[in-house]
């Protein structure tokens, strides 16, 4: 069942929006040569713990996992981009790195991920980086009253074809409110003036994903994060979103973070 959030309901999503984009910036500048992927894990359980609210990652446990995740932010590198479970791996130099959370707040659950990369950068990995934020960012305007799912899809697919990037449609965004994740799938990769007709109060999590080479996946042996199938490097951008009468709102739009 798809349910239209009122414009105060909307708002209090918003407030979990801004704590995530608070963390994810946190995280972003922390992660350096050296850092140790649970000691971010660690400083984001403090930050959810003072701010009193709830990680939507905790027990989570949907079919495809292997058992309650026990973590509250999901931390991938390299060739990993989503469900990268924390893990005694220290940082290096020219790693990617995807940071994605979603966290409850009253009741009310945002969603967001972004990627960056430690110390030197590689080109090749500042482009990908960069076809998923665009992606991202075209997602959002397609999301208008009136138009369809499926132009939300076609976006993203336009600016991954545009780079060159394959798309994988097994994983992608979905709807969002009372719970990290409600119905509705939002495939990265899809045909416009198709699906279902956006209205105000549709609340999405829209999240292009991307690897260099191949739209292939494999799991690693903790059941939980997934990597490139032929071991390129990936990346990942992730917004949770109303749709409203007038120009789409963004609820975990970062501090100093520009549109397109």
């Amino acid at each position: 069942m798809i349910e239209l959030k009122t414009p105060a309901e909307i708002d209090r999503m918003h407030v979990a929006g801004r704590f995530v984009a608070e963390v994810l910036s946190e995280v972003g500048r922390l992660a350096d040569v050296g850092v140790n992927l649970l000691d971010l894990e660690h400083h984001t359980r403090g930050m959810i713990k003072r701010r009193g609210a709830e990680s939507c990652y905790w027990d989570y446990a949907p079919s495809f996992g292997k058992g309650p995740f026990r973590n509250v932010i999901c931390l991938s590198v390299n060739d990993a981009v989503l469900h990268g479970l924390p893990h005694d791996y220290v940082l290096r130099d020219g790693d990617v790195l995807t940071a994605d959370i979603a966290v409850s707040i009253d009741g009310w659950a945002a969603d967001s991920a972004r990627t960056v990369i430690v110390g030197t950068a590689a080109e090749e990995d500042l482009r990908i980086v960069r076809a998923t934020e665009e992606a991202l960012e075209a997602a959002i305007e397609a999301a208008r009253p009136g138009n369809r799912l499926g132009d939300i899809s076609a976006a993203i697919g336009a600016v991954a074809a545009g780079y060159g990037y394959p798309v994988n449609t097994e994983f992608g965004g979905h709807g969002i409110g009372r719970t990290m994740h409600e119905d509705l799938h939002v495939p990265n990769k899809g045909a416009p003036g198709r699906g279902m007709k956006l209205r105000p109060g549709l609340t999405l999590a829209l999240e292009p994903w991307f690897a260099r080479s191949t739209d292939r996946i494999v799991f690693d042996p903790d059941g939980w994060t997934i990597r490139s199938a032929d071991g390129s490097r990936t990346a990942h951008s992730e917004h949770t979103i109303a749709v409203t009468e007038d120009a789409p709102l963004v609820l975990t739009r970062r501090e100093g973070e520009l549109a397109g």
